[in-house]
């Protein structure tokens, strides 16, 4: 039995910390859900089909690609995204080493960019550059060639290696 495409279900999520509640139709993505119902413009959708990763977002702490996700999967779950960032307009130590490094410049592809870089120090605190490459290649950027993506990843592990509480500021 298939639910009737133009009903709307209640979908409960925690979204940057806060509890949230929108309605949603049983098809519609989660990047357009978080971006359309609950005003999370930070996250982009690109492609569409999970290859250019403009749509990363943590779900329950895990990078996920929100337009291969539908909302009523996100009931329920912690998704964080780029807006959760940044504390008080002030970027978090990851933000600021994109910003030094010149590793954004349209900034479409960006938010996605940096949610995985959140999740990926969290599994890999001091990675190589092989290893930063590699987890980037999941991101489809035309601007910036990625080598200041990866000197600010190797910049900010390096730093909260030295001094992991005052750095580490993310989400």
């Amino acid at each position: 039995m298939h639910a009737p495409a133009d009903q709307r279900y209640p979908v409960k999520l925690e979204l940057n910390g806060r509890q949230r509640e929108a309605l949603a139709e049983p098809r519609m993505q989660l990047c357009d859900f978080l971006r359309h119902e609950l005003g999370a413009t930070g996250v982009h959708v690109g492609c569409e089909h999970g290859v250019c990763g403009a749509c990363t977002v943590l779900v329950d702490g895990v990078a996920s690609r929100s337009c291969l996700m539908l909302a009523v999967q996100a009931h329920e779950r912690r998704i964080d995204t780029v807006e959760s960032l940044a504390r008080d307009d002030v970027m978090n130590d990851l933000q600021q080493a994109f910003s030094r490094h010149h590793a954004l410049q349209c900034g479409f592809c960006t938010a996605g960019i940096l949610m995985s870089c959140v999740e990926y120090l969290e599994r890999v605190p001091n990675p190589d550059e092989t290893q930063v490459r590699d987890m980037l290649s999941g991101h489809l950027c035309r601007c910036t060639g990625y080598t200041g993506m990866v000197q600010a990843v190797l910049e900010v592990a390096q730093k909260r290696q030295e001094n992991p509480v005052e750095n580490n500021n993310n989400v």
